[in-house]
C-alpha cells in the first residue's frame, strides 16, 4: 500500500536531520499509566507520578541530541535515585529532592512508592525490580535496609567489590540481563566498579505487550520517510484503521495506541512544524493537558517499524539538572551508613525498544555506583620512630636519630 500526500509530510517533517532522530524523536514515546488512567490517584501517588513526569522532561532535555535517537526510562532512573535519596541528608538530600521533584514528607513518599510498585505489579507484561548490592562486611544501617525492602521492594545481596570487582560486575549485569529478558546487557561497563565500590543500587524494568488493535502484517509496505525536505528513505510502514484516542492541537497531532488490558498505552506526538521547536515548549503539564483532550475517532495510522537501543552515563546530565553534590566527596549519605563516607561515582542507564505489528517490547535498567570517600592519609607518630635531617638536593643525611620516649 503506497503512502499518499508525501508533500504534506515534507512540511510536517521540516527541520529534522536523519532517520534515526526521526524514528524516536518524532514519536515522543510515553509508556505511561499515570496520565491515561481514568481513576483518581491517592494524593501521595499523584505527587510521585507528577514528579516522575517532570523529571522525565528535565532529563530528556539533557539526553536528546540533534542527530540521533533518544530512548530511556525515567521511572527506572528515578526509582534507583529515589532509593539512594532515602539515605541522603542535608544539602545532598535537598538537591536530590529538588531534581527528582520528590514529596518531602517521608511517610507520604514511601507509601506512594509502595502503592505504585504494587499497582504496576498487577499490569500484564510489566515487571519492575530493585536491588542493593553491598560490599560484604560493609555495614549499612539496619533502618535503611528495612525501608529499602519494605517500601521499594528491593532485594539485598552481598558481593565482593574489594576482592573481585570484575566478578561482582558480572553478577550485577547478569541480574539485570535476566530481569530484562536479555534486552539489557553489560549495563555496568568494564571498570565501572572497583575495589573502592561499596554499594550499587539497581533498577530493572521490562515490558512486553500486544496492541489492543494489531496491525495486519499483510498491509505493511514500504513508503517514503522524509528525513529532510529534500531527502527521503524507504522504510516499512505498518497500517491500521481503527477507532482510537486522538487529538489535534495547534502544535501537533497526538495519537494513543493502547495495549491489551488497556492499562498501558504508547502515545505518539507528531509535530506540525519543527520538532525542536515543539520540544522546547513541551513539558509534563502541557502533555497532561493534551492527553486529557484525547477523544475516540476513526483514524488511519501509518507507523514505521523500529528498534532502538541506547546507553548513557548520567553523572553529568543529573548534575546539570540540579544534583551535583551527590557525585563528590561533599555528599552526605549518612542515612545509609551512619557516616559521611560514600558518594555516587556514576549512574549507568540502558534502554531498548522494538515496535512491530504485534506490539512493543521495551526494557531499561539503571545502576548507581556508590564508592568510598578517599579519606586523608593519617600519620600519627604515637610510638617510637626514626628521624633524619636530609639535604634534599643531594639526599645527603646530615642527622639521624630515633625517638623512644619524648618525655625524657
Amino acid at each position: 500500500m503506497a503512502l499518499r500526500g508525501s508533500g504534506r509530510y515534507l512540511k510536517v517533517l521540516k527541520g529534522l536531520s536523519d532517520m534515526s532522530n526521526k524514528i524516536l524523536s518524532m514519536f515522543l514515546l510515553a509508556l505511561t499509566l499515570s496520565n491515561l488512567c481514568t481513576f483518581a490517584l491517592p494524593r501521595g501517588m499523584q505527587a510521585l507520578v507528577d514528579a516522575n513526569n517532570a523529571f522525565a522532561f528535565k532529563l530528556y532535555s539533557e539526553l536528546k541530541v540533534a542527530e540521533g535517537n533518544t530512548f530511556f526510562s525515567p521511572f527506572s532512573v528515578s526509582s534507583a535515585l529515589s532509593l539512594l535519596y532515602e539515605g541522603a541528608r542535608g544539602e545532598t538530600a535537598k538537591e536530590m529532592r529538588s531534581a527528582l521533584g520528590l514529596p518531602g514528607d517521608n511517610e507520604v513518599r514511601r507509601n506512594a512508592f509502595l502503592e505504585l510498585y504494587q499497582l504496576l505489579g498487577k499490569v500484564k507484561g510489566l515487571r519492575i525490580a530493585n536491588a542493593l548490592w553491598v560490599q560484604k562486611g560493609y555495614p549499612l544501617l539496619k533502618s535503611y535496609l528495612e525501608l529499602a525492602e519494605k517500601y521499594y521492594q528491593s532485594e539485598v545481596a552481598n558481593v565482593d567489590f574489594k576482592g573481585d570487582p570484575e566478578g561482582s560486575r558480572l553478577i550485577i549485569n547478569g541480574w539485570v540481563e535476566k530481569r530484562t529478558e536479555g534486552k539489557v546487557k553489560d549495563l555496568i561497563p568494564p571498570s565501572g566498579v572497583s575495589e573502592l565500590t561499596k554499594l550499587v543500587v539497581t533498577n530493572a524494568i521490562y515490558f512486553k505487550g500486544r496492541w489492543l488493535y494489531e496491525f495486519n502484517r499483510s498491509e505493511t509496505s514500504e513508503g517514503d520517510f522524509w528525513i529532510s525536505p529534500g531527502k527521503s528513505v524507504k522504510v516499512p510502514f505498518m497500517h491500521l484503521k481503527a477507532s482510537l484516542p486522538y487529538a489535534e492541537v495547534e502544535e501537533a497531532k497526538i495519537l494513543e495506541l493502547p495495549y491489551e488490558g488497556k492499562e498501558l498505552s504508547m502515545v505518539f506526538i507528531l509535530p506540525k512544524g519543527d520538532l525542536r521547536g515543539l520540544e522546547g515548549e513541551l513539558g509534563a503539564d502541557k502533555l497532561k493537558g493534551w492527553l486529557s483532550s484525547l477523544r475516540k475517532a476513526e483514524v488511519e495510522v501509518y507507523l514505521p517499524k523500529f528498534k532502538v537501543s541506547a546507553g548513557y552515563a548520567l553523572r553529568k546530565p543529573l548534575a546539570e539538572i540540579g544534583m551535583p553534590r551527590a557525585f563528590g566527596p561533599k555528599a552526605d549519605f549518612s542515612g545509609i551508613t551512619g557516616r559521611r563516607d560514600i558518594f555516587v561515582d556514576q549512574v549507568y542507564h540502558k534502554a531498548y525498544v522494538e515496535v512491530d505489528e504485534e506490539g512493543t517490547e521495551a526494557a531499561a535498567a539503571t545502576a548507581a555506583v556508590v564508592v568510598a570517600v578517599s579519606l586523608p592519609l593519617v600519620f600519627r607518630a604515637d610510638h617510637p620512630f626514626l628521624f633524619l635531617i636530609i639535604h634534599k638536593p643531594t639526599g645527603l643525611i646530615l642527622f639521624m636519630g630515633r625517638l623512644v620516649n619524648p618525655a625524657k
